[in-house]
Order: structure tokens, then sequence, then C-alpha cells
């Protein structure tokens, strides 16, 4: 007990002094262009794909759910304002960063951890180079600018799957729709989903790169880094989940 204890002061004391030189290190010139645009091409261009059919098909099942549950109250003429404000503020940014940050995570950790068990981190170090400026920041600042972008566009993609059964399986104009949308939702409705994107980011990219760091014992290690990555990031998302919104909602 007393272990498993001080492994998790440990684990928080990690991340916490690997945040710290991370956003110096952001913040610092020289900055590495080139590394922060291949990085966003691999961790937010390539998980487009994964991330718009997850919102996609969400924004489907928020209609069916919406339209069948409660049809005595007329609930599928204000569909629009269900999905995009349940997408926008909730399920948008929570499974973008629970899909996409499984995926990219996961790469961080294993990436960065066969360098450090081939020892490549400490040729690095040898030659005065600084692992978290050339090997953390890129992915870092990659993921703090493609998460949330990813999130307005699954967002976009979630809200158009809802019109898309609204319209040919539940009967309800186009123009109902829309309406139902612009009527309710806000743009503290947009901008919370965005500032939970932004902190779920943060929260990745530290995770998948400490774990990597920390990763040891040949193949077998990294592997566990991996694994131990996804969980982490996972729990992490849904506990600070709840209380960002709280948060949200006592600043809105």
């Amino acid at each position: 007990m007393v272990s498993r204890l001080l492994e998790i002061v440990e684990l928080f004391g990690g991340l916490s002094i690997l945040s710290a030189r991370s956003v110096i290190a952001l913040v610092t010139p020289r900055y590495e262009w080139r590394s922060w645009l291949e990085q966003m091409e691999r961790l937010g261009v390539r998980s487009l794909v994964v991330g718009g059919i997850t919102t996609l098909f969400t924004g489907m099942v928020l209609a069916l759910q919406t339209a069948y549950s409660l049809p005595e109250l007329g609930v599928k003429f204000y569909m629009g304002s269900v999905v995009s404000k349940t997408l926008t503020r909730e399920l948008g940014p929570v499974l973008m960063a629970l899909v996409v940050g499984g995926r990219i995570g996961s790469g961080m950790a294993a990436e960065i951890g066969t360098m450090k068990v081939t020892e490549q981190i400490d040729a690095m170090r040898s030659m005065a180079a600084d692992p978290v400026k050339k090997l953390v920041v890129p992915k870092l600042a990659a993921t703090l600018v493609m998460l949330p972008i990813l999130t307005v566009i699954g967002d976009g993609l979630g809200i158009l799957g809802g019109l898309a059964i609204a319209t040919t399986q539940l009967n309800v104009s186009a123009g109902v729709y829309w309406n139902s949308v612009f009527q309710s939702l806000t743009l503290s409705d947009v901008f919370s989903g965005i500032g939970k994107s932004i902190f779920f980011a943060f929260a990745i990219a530290i995770i998948g790169c400490y774990n990597g760091l920390h990763a040891r014992g040949g193949a077998d290690g990294v592997g566990r880094a991996t694994t131990y990555t996804v969980v982490v990031v996972s729990i992490t998302i849904l506990i600070s989940d709840f209380f960002l919104t709280k948060l949200f909602y006592i600043l809105g």
C-alpha cells in the first residue's frame, strides 16, 4: 500500500516537473517550426478520419435517442438544440480526446520509449541537446493546436449527422433543425468545449511523453508504457471533465 502511494506521488511529481520544463521550453526560442508542422500532420491530420467518424455517428445516435425516448413531448422539434449543445459542451471534446488521445498518446509513448531503451536519448544528452526541447515540445505544441481544431470539426460533423437523421428518418425539416441549433447554441458553449480540449491536449501530450521518457526494460517496457499511457490518459480525461464542467458553468 505504501509503495503504491509512493508510486502515485512520484508520478504526479514527475508529470509536474515535465510540465514545467515543457512550458518553459515551449515559450523559449529557438522554435523548431518544421518539427512542429510535422507533428501537426502526424498527430492531427491523420487523426481526422477516426475522430470525424466518432462524432458523426454520435450526433446521429443523439438524434435518434432524443426523438424515440420522449416522443410525447415533441422533443424532435428541439433536436438541433439537444444535439448541438450536448456535442459542443460535452461529448465532442470528451470523445475526441478519448479516441484521438488514445491513438496519439500511445504513439508518443512508443516512439520516445523506443528511443529511451535504445539509448538514443542518452546520446542526445551527451551532445548537449535537451530531449524535452527536441522531443516533447513539438508533440505538445502540435497537440495543443490540433486537438481543439479536431474538436470543432467533430462538433460540426456531429451536428450534420443529427441533421441527416432528422430529415431522413424523423420527418423534421432542415429549417426547423437549424433554427433550433442557432437559437440555443451560444459562444460560451463552443468556447467551453474548446477550453476542455486544450486542457485534454496538454494532459495527453505530457502523459504520453512522460511514460516514454521513463520506459525501461526493452521492447516489453515500451509495451507497458504504451498501455499505461492509454489507461492514464482515459482516466485523466474523464475525471478532469467533471471538474472542468463545474468550472465552466461557474464562469458562465
